[in-house]
């Protein structure tokens, strides 16, 4: 899967990072779609919104993880983007065992 679409900037691997942590629990709430907006553009949203919508969780994994491999990104910009996940699963005020599962996922794609 390691096309051109997966040349994202770390702004788009972020946004497509919260977009998966919303469906995590099959379900993106209102809450957590508004709080994403806030965090990006709305040209940014809008783009890896449409290529969420099309992607497998697994395909998502892939391509988060591949993307990640070709950024350097520090501690400080690891820590931030993991609270930013921390905050997209409280969005809705619940956290679902599937949210908790992808995090544990995505901890060890990130780290």
């Amino acid at each position: 899967m390691k096309t051109e679409e997966t040349q994202w900037s770390k702004e788009e691997l972020k946004t497509y990072i919260l977009l998966l942590c919303a469906k995590a629990d099959n379900l993106e709430s209102e809450a957590e779609i508004e709080l994403i907006k806030t965090k990006t553009t709305a040209e940014i949203f809008e783009k890896m919104f449409l290529e969420f919508k099309s992607d497998e969780e697994d395909e998502s994994l892939e391509k988060i993880q591949d993307v990640l491999e070709r950024h350097q990104y520090s501690e400080l910009e690891l820590c931030e983007l993991k609270n930013e996940i921390q905050q997209i699963f409280a969005a809705d005020r619940k956290i679902q065992m599937a949210e908790s599962n992808l995090g544990r996922i995505l901890d060890n794609i990130i780290y």
